[in-house]
């Protein structure tokens, strides 16, 4: 890959509004898709993702789009033919999934091929891909 791609980091935070908007008026995000347990947010065309959690508990997850996400994980937006060939090779290396390659939020804005799985300290990454940049920070309607 010889062109730098956005980053993705995920983070657990106790409140979405108060989180939502310090990021806005101190960092300049700009706000993505949104709902009442996570928020997209542009921090200099990176991808960053508030995920609310309960300060008494251990950080979970969240449910997006019908699946259990970790409230905490980082990664890489890639292009979508290097999404399929990392796919391919976790695969083919028997690489066990938290949540396995599919598509997320088919058909409707902020369509996204993604993956997670763990590193060997247990840290949760996501590797994911949309068929267009524009997409990386639509937001619904």
């Amino acid at each position: 890959m010889t062109t730098i791609r956005p980053f993705h980091l995920a983070f657990p935070v106790s409140n979405l509004k108060t989180t939502k908007k310090w990021y806005k008026e101190i960092l300049g995000c700009i706000v993505g898709r949104q709902s009442d347990s996570w928020v997209d947010l542009n921090l200099f065309g990176h991808q960053i993702v508030a995920h609310l959690v309960n300060e008494n508990k251990q950080i979970k997850s969240n449910k997006v789009d019908g699946k259990e996400i970790p409230a905490f994980h980082f990664g890489v937006i890639l292009e979508w033919k290097d999404w399929e060939t990392l796919s391919e090779r976790l695969v083919k290396r028997g690489v066990e999934f938290v949540v396995k390659p599919h598509i997320r939020f088919k058909g409707e804005i902020g369509e996204q091929a993604t993956m997670f799985f763990k590193d060997p300290s247990g840290n949760h990454l996501e590797f994911k891909a949309f068929q267009s940049d524009d997409s990386i920070f639509a937001k619904s309607l």
